[in-house]
């Protein structure tokens, strides 16, 4: 059952919530209650996408978190790892370059590995079509509050006399 509300809430929240915003590189940053509420969307919004019954939540959700909480831990270090405030790429020497590469290698595998052992998770919790339907649901949500976040920005461009952002 599709609830027309769902959409709406969405883009009423993500457009018109106050968010506190940090420039760090030219990227805002999302303050903590920001992204509370942007993971309370997801949640529903995953919920209404994949169509669990009260069983399936009580069973999903438990593991999705932990998959969840393990995904960002591991693309905090990624992030870094690969973009270090401390040196310009031109400034290590090729040692440590050879290092952080290798780095970024095992990190990526680490989160292929952590997809793969959540697979056979979320299949014996939701069963493998909801758990394809959830891979497509994840990314159309984190495009859509990527789409939101850029229209915001450039929003903040217009008003500012910065001329809006090239896609």
């Amino acid at each position: 059952m599709r609830t027309p509300l769902l959409p709406l809430m969405l883009l009423f929240t993500l457009v018109s919530a106050p968010s506190a915003w940090a420039q760090t590189d030219g990227l805002p940053a999302l303050s903590v209650e920001r992204m509370r509420e942007i993971k309370a969307q997801r949640t529903a919004y995953l919920t209404t996408k994949l169509g669990l019954t009260p069983e399936e939540a009580q069973t999903f959700w438990p593991v999705y978190n932990t998959y969840d909480e393990a995904r960002e831990s591991n693309r905090k270090e990624m992030r870094r790892t690969m973009t270090p405030r401390d040196a310009e790429p031109e400034e290590l020497t090729e040692e440590q370059a050879v290092q952080r590469l290798n780095k970024g290698l095992e990190l990526r595998q680490r989160e292929l590995d952590l997809e793969r052992t959540y697979k056979d998770k979320f299949v014996k919790a939701i069963g493998a079509r909801k758990t394809v339907a959830l891979v497509r649901a994840e990314h159309d949500f984190n495009r859509e509050v990527l789409r939101r976040l850029r229209e915001r920005m450039d929003e903040r461009r217009e008003g500012s006399g910065t001329p809006p952002r090239r896609r």
